[in-house]
């Protein structure tokens, strides 16, 4: 099968989350397994791209309602990545760092989407699957459905897969104009409680719809910032496949970005050497456990509530226990992380910001990683930690339901709490401390996890199997 993935995001290229840690690997995951499998990105002015050697492929123009604009297609030459990967350039529009947070974000994702399709509608042949990923190419499987003149692509399947429902990517019908003419009777197809939503088309309009996990497709019929009734509505084309990681990147025997390798067999020793790294560059005490966090600071990840649950840790249990926080988000947020550091007694430190190094050091070097989230469809941070032999504390949503076992359970290996409260958290910590006190259970849990499979193989066969359900 030849198969189009559009997304916002792809790891190395540009990424802000999990969204591009998938994109990223299950392209190259179907590769391996046969398929000829593509992904088409914006391209952002990145260091990837100024890194490396691209081919221009094709030259269009089309437009965003009244503004008319040309757009290059370029190819990465080396297939470097383990598949295709085509950036889109429109000027004005695309050509920034960023990913996101722009104000005209609405106009630059409806023109990318707009130009992947016209791209691939003067093709002299069909691919055999169109695979758009959240909001940002939601509209994509309305526009091959109902824009005139893109219907001669409306037998191509699409599958919408949904990395964070939270985003949808409203805007209001006076931007209606923005996409290219399309039947005024399937109105109802991007409408969402009198507002364009390009995830609600998308789950209208796409042939399948996916969720990264079996636990946050149920979630979402019960909270999906306003699309519970359509995904009950939808239920029948709708389902969940947990991401995987990628195992050749995410391997402490191997990692580039760590100097101290280790495997299931000498796991104690080459966390200690990581810990001890972790713990002299940040003015920690090894001898304390180490619990980590690494995340976007932002409530749907519990990092408000991360501050106070620190404080009341040392608190009620004592400073038995070091802390190191590595993220950016809320300002409010960093800036209580920040004012920590001036209370720690050689057990806290916040590294504000994001640093691909430092995070896989983390995982290696650290005892526990805390995940208090509120959202959770998947998580990979999770998955990271526990190839790595570090604990996961998480709360019981969606992926980290799906993921870990809470180590009072017969064969668990994790610590589960139920609510993104202080008390909650606070209540984690003081069974963290605990479980570092056994020195024989931690070290059979470490083990355990270690050689727990998340890798994707199983994942990429169920997504193949769908496809060939509509092939």
């Amino acid at each position: 099968m030849e198969i189009i993935h559009v997304s916002a995001e792809c790891y190395p290229v540009a990424k802000a989350g999990g969204l591009g840690d998938v994109v990223g690997a299950l392209p190259k995951y179907q590769t391996d397994a046969g398929h000829v499998s593509k992904v088409v990105m914006p391209m952002y002015r990145t260091k990837f791209l100024l890194n490396n050697d691209w081919d221009v492929v094709h030259k269009g123009y089309t437009n965003l309602g009244a503004y008319w604009f040309p757009y290059t297609i370029i190819k990465e030459r080396t297939n470097k990545l383990g598949f295709d990967l085509y950036l889109v350039d429109i000027y004005g529009l695309l050509d920034r760092e960023r990913i996101y947070g722009y104000d005209d974000d609405s106009q630059r994702f409806t023109a990318f989407q707009i130009a992947v399709v016209d791209w691939i509608s003067s093709w002299k042949h069909h691919p055999d699957i169109l695979h758009v990923h959240d909001y940002h190419a939601g509209l994509i499987p309305f526009m091959v459905k109902y824009c005139y003149r893109y219907q001669h692509l409306q037998n191509i399947p699409t599958v919408l897969t949904i990395h964070n429902a939270q985003y949808q990517g409203w805007m209001g019908w006076d931007k209606s104009t923005f996409i290219p003419a399309w039947d005024p009777w399937k109105r109802g197809m991007l409408d969402w409680k009198e507002a364009i939503n390009p995830l609600a088309s998308g789950v209208k309009c796409a042939w399948i719809v996916t969720t990264v996990s079996n636990s946050y497709l149920d979630e979402l019929r019960q909270s999906a910032n306003g699309l519970e009734a359509l995904f009950q509505f939808e239920k029948g084309k709708c389902y969940g496949i947990l991401n995987g990681i990628d195992a050749l990147v995410w391997d402490p025997a191997s990692d580039k970005y760590i100097d101290n390798h280790y495997s299931v067999k000498n796991f104690r020793e080459g966390k200690k050497r990581n810990k001890k790294i972790l713990c002299e560059t940040f003015d920690l005490d090894e001898s304390k456990p180490l619990i980590v966090f690494i995340g976007r600071l932002v409530g749907e990840k519990g990092a408000d509530i991360l501050a106070a649950a620190i404080g009341d840790s040392y608190f009620y249990i004592g400073r038995l226990m070091n802390f190191l926080v590595l993220g950016s988000g809320f300002p409010e947020i960093e800036s209580e992380l920040e004012s920590l550091k001036t209370l720690s007694q050689g057990d806290y430190n916040f590294y504000s910001g994001y640093n691909e190094s430092l995070s896989h050091l983390m995982y290696a070097g650290a005892d526990f990683i805390l995940m208090p989230s509120r959202v959770e469809p998947c998580g990979l941070n999770q998955m990271y930690a526990m190839r790595y032999g570090t604990v996961p504390m998480v709360r019981n949503t969606g992926g980290l339901r799906d993921t870990v076992i809470d180590f009072g359970d017969e064969r668990g290996y994790g610590i589960r709490f139920n609510h993104a409260i202080i008390g909650d958290v606070t209540q984690a910590v003081w069974r963290a401390v605990d479980l570092f006190g056994n020195e024989l259970k931690l070290e059979s849990i470490r083990s355990q996890i270690m050689q727990l499979d998340f890798s994707w193989e199983s994942s990429v066969k169920q997504y193949l199997d769908l496809y060939k359900t509509l092939t």
